[in-house]
């Protein structure tokens, strides 16, 4: 499956950004999705993940409360909303699907990437 995320952009902090991530195939709706970032000079981090249904949840730490992650299988998308944006949260995004929806934070569990869309947040 391919995936494709787009939605990232220059914004101030405080301000919000919905990235999304389209999949090619309908098989997406059997796979459980994560959003991964990458800091420059820093590794890829885990920010959410989502189960094929939808009705599981996780985040990271930092995120909890301004990020919300979604996903609509009959548009095979997921959706990674953004709120109360802070500089610390500039990075490349990255979605990407888990063929067993693990909901696990692992990127090594996740066997399809997107190319990555770049969020950056000015102070």
């Amino acid at each position: 499956v391919q995936l494709q995320a787009s939605g990232g952009g220059l914004v101030q902090a405080g301000d919000s950004l919905r990235l999304s991530c389209a999949a090619s195939e309908r098989t997406f709706n059997s796979y459980g999705m994560g959003w991964f970032r990458q800091a420059p000079g820093k590794e890829r981090e885990f920010v959410a993940a989502i189960s094929w249904y939808g009705g599981f949840t996780r985040y990271v730490d930092s995120v909890k409360g301004r990020f919300t992650i979604s996903r609509d299988n009959g548009k095979n998308t997921v959706y990674l909303q953004m709120n109360s944006l802070e500089p610390g949260d500039t990075a490349v995004y990255y979605c990407a699907a888990d063929r067993l929806s693990r909901n696990t934070a692992d990127p090594r569990y996740y066997s399809y990437w997107g190319q990555g869309t770049q969020v950056t947040v000015s102070s």
